[in-house]
C-alpha cells in the first residue's frame, strides 16, 4: 500500500469510530436532558440509536467525499398518531384499556404499528395524551377507527403526522 493509501484508510477508520460516538452520545444526550418532553422521550425511545460498525468504502479509485453518504437511501416514512385524553383518563380508562392495548399489540405483531406510549408533562404523572408509531397512514386510521379509547371518549382529539425519519434506525 502506498503512503497515500495507509492514510485514506487511517482517516476514514478515525472518521468512522468518530461518527460512531457522536451517535451515541446524541442519543444519550437527547434522552437524559432534564427538559425533555414525554414526546421526545417516547420518539426518542421508539428507536435505536444509528451505530454500525462497517466502515467507508476506501477504494484508491473514490475520493472520500465520494465514499459518504446519505444514512437512508430512501429515508423512511412513518406516521405519528397523537392523542388528547381527558383529565381523568386514569380513572375512566379501566374498562376499555385491555382493547385499546390489544389493538395496538395486534398491529405491533402485523408490523403496522412501530410503538406506542402514554405521554404527558414530566412529573406531572398522569398522561395527558399519547403518541404511536405507524407505518402507513391507513394504519394510523385504523387504529383510531378501531380503538375503544376513542368510541368511549378516552380521547378527545387526534392528529396524524407524517415523518420522514432521517437519522437513527427503524
Amino acid at each position: 500500500l502506498s503512503l497515500n493509501q495507509i492514510l485514506n484508510q487511517t482517516m476514514v477508520m478515525s472518521f468512522n469510530r468518530l461518527l460512531q460516538r457522536v451517535s451515541i452520545v446524541a442519543v444519550a444526550t437527547r434522552l437524559s436532558a432534564p427538559h425533555s418532553s414525554s414526546l421526545h422521550l417516547a420518539a426518542a425511545a421508539a428507536f435505536t440509536p444509528a451505530v454500525s460498525n462497517t466502515l467507508l468504502p476506501t477504494s484508491s479509485h473514490r475520493s472520500f467525499a465520494r465514499s459518504t453518504g446519505p444514512l437512508f437511501s430512501s429515508p423512511p416514512t412513518r406516521y405519528l398518531l397523537t392523542y388528547d385524553y381527558i383529565p381523568d383518563v386514569l380513572e375512566k380508562r379501566g374498562p376499555f384499556r385491555e382493547g385499546h392495548i390489544g389493538l395496538a399489540k395486534d398491529m405491533i405483531e402485523e408490523g403496522t404499528c412501530v410503538s406506542g406510549g402514554p405521554s404527558g408533562v414530566p412529573g406531572e404523572g398522569v398522561p395527558n395524551g399519547a403518541l404511536f408509531v405507524f407505518t402507513t397512514k391507513d394504519a394510523a386510521e385504523k387504529f383510531v377507527a378501531e380503538d375503544p379509547y376513542v368510541s368511549n371518549g378516552i380521547v378527545t382529539g387526534h392528529t396524524i403526522a407524517e415523518w420522514t425519519v432521517v437519522v437513527g434506525s427503524n
